[in-house]
């Protein structure tokens, strides 16, 4: 007898179109978010592979903590909203993902401008591929981003331009779990700044909260931030958006682009779109980035 049809939105994926593990993944994550939960059978019919690939990606999806695996299925994993994971805890998720979105934003930042680079993973991996942009005044709240300067510097050697000779300023502050400095001391250095653009991370993003925070003072300093810059631009890969921490400190529309990766859906990209001014996806559209300090 043939199995029932998927109920699921978006098309049956074909041989022709099988997808790499981590498309795969981002598929089920899309869905186990969307639905509130996901049946093996069911993704097997709409992916188009076997139980037990099935089985290993929710395997690998909740070794990352993003999904709860249940009795044929899996369904989200519901944190807290004051949770705040550790730096090295969030390192080791979506590296490729950050990686590529690094890569894109970097080609963003126009040499000779001031830039800011609020604390998180992605804006380390972003820092290390601004090592290459010439004469940058570089403003960050975080100890981490602050040290691949500092590191490259001292590394560098000989006369003229190196990695690294950027003009670095790191506020002070109070430092949280994953290494950024905030409270008011950093909020009172930020409040007399003003930067061409500010390269911002994000604990969660989503069309009802905005971009939110699970630290309260952390979303204070993100105001600033958001508030000191004349164009703000979000490095967030695909699992931040529908997350929702304790606090909000931005809305959609104070955001001028997303930069991401290409795990989100149709829908999902539509409903950005609508929002806001720029959605560039790293790896889809290597001229879309454009010039964010111009």
């Amino acid at each position: 007898m043939p199995a029932p049809p998927y109920e699921g939105t978006g098309p049956t994926v074909t041989d022709s179109q099988n997808l790499l593990a981590e498309q795969r993944r981002a598929v089920i994550l899309d869905e186990v978010r969307r639905r509130g939960g996901v049946r093996v059978q069911e993704l097997t019919r709409k992916l188009n592979v076997s139980d037990m690939t099935v089985r290993r990606d929710l395997d690998a999806l909740a070794r990352q903590g993003v999904v709860e695996k249940v009795h044929g299925g899996a369904v989200p994993v519901v944190e807290a909203s004051t949770h705040e994971p550790g730096f090295e805890a969030k390192s080791g998720l979506e590296q490729n993902a950050k990686e590529a979105i690094a890569r894109t934003a970097a080609a963003m930042a126009v040499p000779g401008s001031a830039i800011a680079l609020s604390g998180g993973t992605t804006t380390y991996a972003l820092a290390r591929h601004l090592l290459e942009v010439p004469d940058l005044t570089v403003v960050t709240n975080s100890v981490r981003v602050a040290d691949v300067f500092h590191t490259a510097q001292r590394a560098g050697g000989g006369s003229g331009p190196r990695p690294g000779s950027a003009t670095v300023v790191l506020t002070g502050g109070v430092r949280t779990p994953s290494d950024s400095l905030v409270g008011p001391v950093a909020d009172q250095a930020i409040r007399s700044l003003h930067f061409d653009v500010l390269f911002l991370g994000v604990h969660g993003i989503s069309a009802e909260a905005g971009l939110s925070t699970p630290n309260l003072a952390e979303a204070e300093t993100n105001r600033r931030l958001v508030r000191s810059a004349r164009r703000v631009v979000v490095v967030a890969d695909h699992t931040k958006w529908g997350t929702v921490g304790l606090s909000s400190f931005a809305t959609l529309e104070e955001v001028d682009t997303l930069v991401t990766d290409g795990g989100l859906s149709a829908r999902t990209r539509e409903e950005i779109e609508e929002r806001l001014p720029g959605l560039v996806v790293a790896g889809e559209s290597p001229d879309a980035a454009g010039t964010a300090g111009t």
